[in-house]
């Protein structure tokens, strides 16, 4: 089916007003789909992956259908996660904006419960909620059902994946029979089949997975390196492709931390977000990656679920995800709203027998690349420069830099000596250092013709989490790096052979040494890459 526009969707003016101030003009397949048929009344089953628009899809024909003056709870939306019942509410209210007395609450376990009994007693016409804290609410008369129209089931094979199925049941037993009841789920498994039969009347199904991954919005690479290498092949992919937020997804939450402490480290403004964090550090760190303070948000799979960011421009699987639809979910965090996107994954070993797994079972071709080389990377920042400067020059006004300039030239400089001096300076001013004495190439050879044959060479191993162990490396806990200086951070910042282009005394280092004990790749160290990168912030 072609994307229609959303002009074409017979929606009220006010939706399409709020729509249009959104940016969006050409409504996605699972919208194009889904917005007639909720609209006519009836029960679907939205077969759809995570990033393919599907809350505009049940929020638009949500709002259209229900009574604005009327002071009574008319449609109920159940999320796995906290993350997830913020983010559909916020886009709840960005539709609703010209709605009139439209009010919506979210309800989910860590924010205080009187808070939420306050938004309650406004009589909200729409509730979306946990059905964990929507259980809490029930029990204590605080929510009723009883005239409920709409029940929305978003996600709804993850709240089975995560226990929830006798509290959806209770819930949905308590709402009338004659609801109108819709369910998006990433996968049709025997146990959303079930929950259709005892649930749904006569569910249209609308899938449109098979469009998901066939987007070449998402440019997808992968790469072939050493457990030890990631830290540095990360940092050199942030700096080659200029990524100004990004999303490294995780396997453990340990794992997590040690990755936000390793970028901390080596400049960036990293935050982790896994389940260990309460609800009021979750919202600082979504809000600061939003508002674009966080640079790099790192996260676990059950956590990142409910990210919905538009302007994720790459995502980073620093562990290779352990099924095809982890894989699906991560990268779908990037390439929204009609942007490009990039997805990076990290091989060690035997891990590519997953990775090609993946590529099989979602009908994709995903590149093998290669991590840049201190060359590449000089290369790029001299570009980027050079098109700075063409750029100002073309733009004029810089009469009096040319009156400065000429105050300098005489017999022993030239107007060029000068350009040249200041290119230099400009270029010194965001020196990034990295570490050349580490060995990416993985000693695992792949074979996809007879890979039963082929032994890893000490390359990986079993599919486990193993990547950083400890927190060695990457230095100091956290701090920014300060010094111009050479060298490594943290508390081997004695030597390093890192490679710096424009560095303020990097080059081979101050401590005569060839490299600090991690630079080249020890066998005992896990941390993922050298100490000796420093990225000075702009």
């Amino acid at each position: 089916m072609k994307k229609l526009k959303f002009s074409e969707l017979n929606l009220s003016t006010e939706i399409q007003n709020a729509i249009s101030e959104m940016g969006f003009e050409e409504a996605s397949p699972i919208q194009s789909e889904a917005i007639p048929v909720i609209l006519k009344g009836k029960d679907i089953i939205g077969h759809a992956q995570t990033g393919t628009g599907k809350t505009a899809a049940f929020a638009i024909p949500t709002i259209e259908l229900l009574e604005v003056e009327s002071k009574h709870l008319q449609a109920l939306i159940l999320c796995p996660t906290r993350e997830l019942v913020i983010q559909v509410s916020e886009q709840f209210r960005k539709l609703m904006k010209y709605k009139g007395n439209f009010e919506v609450v979210p309800v989910y376990g860590g924010q205080e419960i009187d808070r939420q009994l306050r938004a309650l007693r406004k009589n909200p016409q729409i509730v979306i909620a946990t059905p964990g804290r929507m259980m809490d609410h029930m029990r204590r008369g605080s929510i009723r059902l009883d005239d409920i129209k709409m029940v929305i089931l978003d996600e709804a094979d993850e709240m089975l994946d995560m226990g929830f199925r006798e509290d959806m049941e209770f819930i949905l037993k308590d709402t009338p029979a004659d609801r109108q009841t819709i369910m998006f789920s990433a996968t049709m498994t025997d146990d959303i089949l079930t929950l259709m039969k005892r649930f749904q009347k006569h569910p249209q199904i609308i899938d449109v997975t098979h469009q998901k991954l066939s987007a070449p919005k998402i440019e997808q690479i992968y790469y072939e390196i050493q457990e030890n290498a990631k830290g540095e092949a990360l940092a050199r992919l942030i700096e080659y492709k200029n990524i100004k937020l990004a999303l490294v997804f995780c396997n453990t939450k340990a794992q997590v931390d040690t990755v936000v402490e390793l970028l901390k480290s080596r400049g960036y403004f990293a935050e982790a977000l896994h389940g260990d964090l309460n609800q009021k550090q979750r919202d600082k760190v979504m809000n600061g990656f939003r508002s674009g303070s966080i640079e790099i948000l790192v996260a676990t799979d059950v956590a990142g679920r409910g990210i919905d960011v538009n302007n994720v421009e790459a995502v980073f699987n620093y562990d290779l995800p352990r099924d095809g639809e982890d894989y699906v979910h991560r990268i779908g965090r990037t390439g929204r709203a009609g942007k490009k996107g990039i997805a990076f994954s990290f091989i060690v070993g035997k891990q590519i027998y997953n990775l090609k797994k993946i590529e099989r079972i979602n009908g994709i071709k995903i590149e093998l690349g290669k991590i840049p080389t201190l060359d590449d990377l000089e290369e790029t920042k001299i570009h980027s420069y050079t098109e700075k400067v063409r750029s100002i020059v073309d733009a004029g006004h810089i009469g009096n830099y040319v009156n400065q300039v000429e105050k300098l030239m005489g017999d022993d400089y030239t107007a060029l000596d000068i350009a040249a001096a200041l290119f230099k300076m400009t270029i010194l001013k965001d020196s990034v250092t990295f570490d050349d004495s580490v060995k990416f190439e993985s000693d695992f050879k792949y074979d996809d013709r007879n890979p039963s044959k082929k032994k890893s060479g000490g390359g990986g191993g079993r599919y486990r989490d193993r990547n950083f162990g400890g927190r060695s490396g990457g230095g100091g806990g956290g701090s920014r790096p300060r010094s111009n200086s050479g060298g490594g951070s943290g508390s081997h910042s004695g030597g390093g052979s890192g490679r710096s282009y424009g560095s303020h005394g990097g080059g081979s280092g101050s401590g005569g040494s060839s490299g600090s004990k991690f630079s080249k790749g020890d066998k005992n160290q896990k941390s993922g890459g050298a100490s000796s990168f420093k990225k000075k912030k702009k």
